[in-house]
């Protein structure tokens, strides 16, 4: 008699989250431009993201994050007590600036329209040291700071919509 392997919240989510973001390049809502799918064997962890552009915006990017910790995969596989296993979900955007304090502040607008207040997005900005004509480049990511379960598989579409909204009034 075989076990049956029971697949862990990160595999869950991943597939869905795959299909979903895939299911939007396939109807041309989006373009696939990255993937990366990482196990870390130093720490025993799972990452996983798509990064996607909109088709008449390919300046613009944004990338879905999924991962899960050693505790968070080790507390569900085994089955611990007192630990609520899940994984950690974060948007990011990529976008080319020019000026980051006028810009920087209306985007800081923009998603607070879209994604509301409560979500405080973190924004980094690299430049090209020497080159002054060079866009600067700003990552914007928002930080959920809570772990997420399969009951929340359904809610990929509308994270996804928000993301698609973002990029397109960006």
């Amino acid at each position: 008699m075989y076990n049956m392997f029971d697949p862990t919240i990160f595999e869950n989510l991943k597939v869905v989250m795959e299909g979903a973001v895939y299911d939007l390049d396939l109807s041309g809502q989006v373009l696939v431009i990255g993937r990366h799918d990482r196990i870390e064997l130093s720490t025993m962890s799972r990452y996983y993201s798509l990064r996607f552009c909109l088709p008449e915006k390919e300046h613009i990017h944004a990338e879905l994050r999924l991962w899960a910790d050693t505790a968070d995969l080790a507390s569900e596989i085994l089955e611990l007590d007192g630990h609520k296993p899940g994984c950690s979900i974060q948007p990011v955007f990529s976008i080319p600036i020019h000026d980051p304090e006028e810009e920087c502040k209306q985007i800081i607008r923009l998603i607070e329209e879209i994604w509301g207040a409560r979500y405080q997005p973190r924004l980094e900005i690299r430049t090209a040291y020497g080159d002054k004509q060079a866009p600067h480049l700003l990552k914007v990511s928002l930080q959920f700071h809570r772990k997420f379960g399969e009951e929340i598989a359904d809610d990929f579409a509308s994270l996804l919509e928000h993301m698609m909204i973002l990029l397109d009034r960006l």
